[in-house]
């Protein structure tokens, strides 16, 4: 789950639409005995100057501060219900797979766990680019397509078809929670 922070989710009626979605596949994925982890964006940035070259002081520090302060767990939104035993990652760019950005590859692989399944926000960003990650590290991916957002349905379409003709599956939700039922 990327990025599913109040900064994210209070800004856009497409992101509060997938709440459901994510919480019937965190549900199902922990019922399966599945693992849930919650990614959210940190404030350390391997290059803020070009942050703020590119985006300007004021936008950049916007973005810096977008995952918010505190412990990681509180700092999911709250309506999803991220619970103790899940798991908690802060990333240092827009994908939690690239090499550095976060804990999270290795965790998984400590983990004994070789498939991701993808949901959050920004679908053509951060969910894009950690999927795309996620499978050069090796991992199986599974793309939630009702379960990510983006600004634009333009963007979420061009990424799912992105997603799907090379980088993993692209599933509804209840395809997914099927699946984990099976």
């Amino acid at each position: 789950m990327i990025d599913m922070v109040p900064f994210f989710v209070e800004e856009s009626g497409y992101c509060r639409g997938i709440l459901p979605n994510i919480i019937r596949l965190a549900d199902a994925l922990r019922t399966a005995g599945g693992t849930v982890t919650w990614v959210v964006p940190g404030s350390d940035q391997p290059n803020p100057g070009l942050a703020r070259e590119f985006f300007g002081d004021e936008i950049a520090e916007v973005f810096r501060t977008s995952g918010g302060a505190g412990p990681i767990s509180e700092r999911v939104w709250a309506g999803l219900f991220p619970q103790e035993q899940d798991l908690y990652f802060e990333k240092s760019a827009y994908s939690a797979f690239f090499p550095g950005s976060s804990n999270l590859p290795g965790d998984l692989r400590a983990n004994g766990i070789d498939t991701v399944i993808i949901t959050g926000t920004l679908t053509n960003i951060c969910c894009e680019s950690s999927a795309r990650d996620a499978y050069a590290c090796g991992f199986r991916v599974i793309f939630v397509a009702d379960g990510t957002a983006a600004r634009r349905d333009q963007d979420h379409n061009a990424t799912l078809h992105s997603i799907y003709r090379s980088f993993g599956d692209v599933r509804p939700t209840d395809e997914v929670v099927s699946l984990l039922s099976a």
